[in-house]
Formats: C-alpha cells, sequence, structure tokens
C-alpha cells in the first residue's frame, strides 16, 4: 500500500476516473453556462454578445418575475432554518436518549428521504386536491368546510402548502446527521453534567447543542442552498404557479431554456443561482463559528 501511495503514476490512473467525471459533469457545464451567459442565443441561431445585459434584465424584465422568484425561494430558507433544522434537532436529541423502538423511529424518519421525489409530489399534490384531498375532507368531516380550499390553486396558501412537503421530506435527513452527531458525544461529559445537577434539557442545552455546531453548521448550509436550488417538487406540486406565486429561480431557468428558448438568460440565472448557494454557505460559515478554527 505505501509503495502505491508514492507511485504518482498509479496515483494519477486511480484518480482519472474520478476526475474526468467531475470535470465533465459540474465543472465544464458550469464553465459552458457562464460562457453562455453573455451572449443573446435561442439555441438555433448565431450568438449574439450582449456582456451583463442578461444579468441586468433578470432584475430589471418584469416579465422574467426573477424577483419573486428569489423572494420565494428566500422564504423557503428562513422557513427551513426556522422550523424545519430545530424541529430535526429536537427529534434527534429525543431518539438520542435511547427510547424504545430508537433505531425504527430513525428509519421510519428517515424513509421520505429516500423516496422520489416526484413520488413525493404526486402524493402531495393528491392530499391537496381541492375535491377528494385528504386534507380538505377532514376539515370538512371536523365542520371547519369554510377552511377548506384549492391549496396549491391560491397565491395565498401555496407557498405554506408547497413547503410542508419539503419540511416532511427531509426533516429525516437533518435529524439522521444530527442524531449521529449526538452519538459521538462521550457519555461520560453528559453524566459529569447531570452529576452537578443539570437536567437532561440543561445537559443538552449547555453541553450536546454547543458540542453540535459543526453539524448545525453543516445542516444549516444544507437548508438554505438547498431551499435557493429547489426545483423538482414544487415544479411537480405547481410548476411554479398560481401567478408566480411559487416560483423559485430554478423554474425560472427552465422557463427561460425550454419555454421561451433564451438560453443566454437562463444560464445568467444559473450562474446566479451558483453565485448565491456559494455567498450564503461563506455567510454561515462565518457567522457560525467551531473552536479550533
Amino acid at each position: 500500500m505505501e509503495k502505491v501511495r508514492k507511485n504518482k503514476l498509479a496515483l494519477t490512473i486511480f484518480l482519472f476516473p474520478a476526475l474526468f467525471l467531475f470535470l465533465a459533469i459540474l465543472i465544464a457545464p458550469i464553465i459552458m453556462s457562464f460562457v453562455y451567459s453573455f451572449f443573446d442565443w435561442n439555441g438555433q441561431t448565431e450568438w449574439t454578445f450582449v456582456g451583463l445585459k442578461n444579468y441586468i434584465e433578470i432584475f430589471t424584465n418584469k416579465s422574467v418575475q426573477f424577483n419573486k422568484s428569489l423572494g420565494n425561494a428566500i422564504i423557503l430558507a428562513i422557513l427551513s432554518v426556522l422550523i424545519q433544522l430545530p424541529l430535526a434537532l429536537l427529534l434527534a436529541l429525543l431518539l438520542a436518549r435511547k427510547v424504545k423502538g430508537e433505531g425504527f423511529f430513525v428509519t421510519v424518519f428517515f424513509i421520505p428521504v429516500i423516496l422520489s421525489t416526484v413520488v413525493i409530489g404526486q402524493l402531495w399534490s393528491k392530499i391537496y386536491h381541492p375535491d377528494y384531498g385528504i386534507l380538505n375532507l377532514i376539515l370538512n368531516s371536523l365542520g371547519l368546510k369554510e377552511l377548506a380550499r384549492a391549496w396549491l390553486g391560491e397565491q395565498g396558501t401555496v407557498l405554506a402548502a408547497v413547503f410542508i412537503p419539503i419540511l416532511w421530506q427531509y426533516v429525516g435527513y437533518h435529524m439522521l446527521l444530527m442524531y449521529a452527531g449526538v452519538k459521538t458525544i462521550s457519555p461520560e461529559i453528559q453524566e459529569a453534567a447531570k452529576i452537578d445537577g443539570a437536567t437532561n434539557w440543561q445537559t443538552e442545552w449547555y453541553v450536546v447543542i454547543p458540542m453540535l455546531k459543526p453539524v448545525l453548521r453543516m445542516c444549516t448550509i444544507f437548508a438554505v442552498t438547498g431551499s435557493l436550488k429547489a426545483f423538482d417538487l414544487i415544479y411537480v406540486l405547481t410548476g411554479g404557479g398560481p401567478n408566480h406565486a411559487s416560483e423559485v429561480p430554478s423554474i425560472s431557468m427552465v422557463e427561460m431554456f425550454f419555454s421561451r428558448n433564451r438560453y443566454g438568460m437562463g444560464s445568467a440565472i444559473g450562474i446566479f443561482i451558483i453565485l448565491l448557494c456559494f455567498f450564503f454557505a461563506f455567510l454561515i460559515q462565518k457567522c457560525i463559528r467551531v473552536e479550533g478554527e
């Protein structure tokens, strides 16, 4: 093994397939999109260089509705941080207390993560259906008929209705990361706090959670960047409607590509999403400090 590590040719041969795929599937498309973003191109005719016009137009052209879609993505990111992550942390702390059926509950909460997003979208679209959806049927049976509505068809409720399936799908993902983090903390540290008179919740608040900072920071980055680049579930549920009320930047990008044949504009939106994800990841890294860094 030591000889292999010292053999640069062998290392190059073993690393080349992964490096090639990384460059071909991730880096090359990003570079191509960056180049396209400076041109006006419909996918067929010759390219026309327009400089930063596409980047300016995504914010100034009212027909693009990018400002609204970006606002929706930020709202989803805020809801994810304020609702999804605290709920995942609570579940992780409760399960880490060695409750009966601990492994079973961990598996149950994680199941939505491994389901196809298209399947989840179809499932929740049936739940929200105004005529035969189980949500309205329950409200009607409880005598709350005035609360029943077309949840995905009204501008006032669609964004919240879209967030709930996102919460349901990914809370188990964050819970598992936090649960694994709690399990790596030495029980002796927690026992020492309890000997000093701390309750379970005090131990978790003052001992466990501060030691989970690296995991919490990672989950925050995943939640925020995931909301900024969300696409498939929202597209299946609403397609961005009604009247752009649930549209997010990724849907705006796809519309530019396949509905309006504006490849330069779509590429500009894609590059902006990437830069936005990097910016928020960097900001979260700076805001949530970990000892030793």
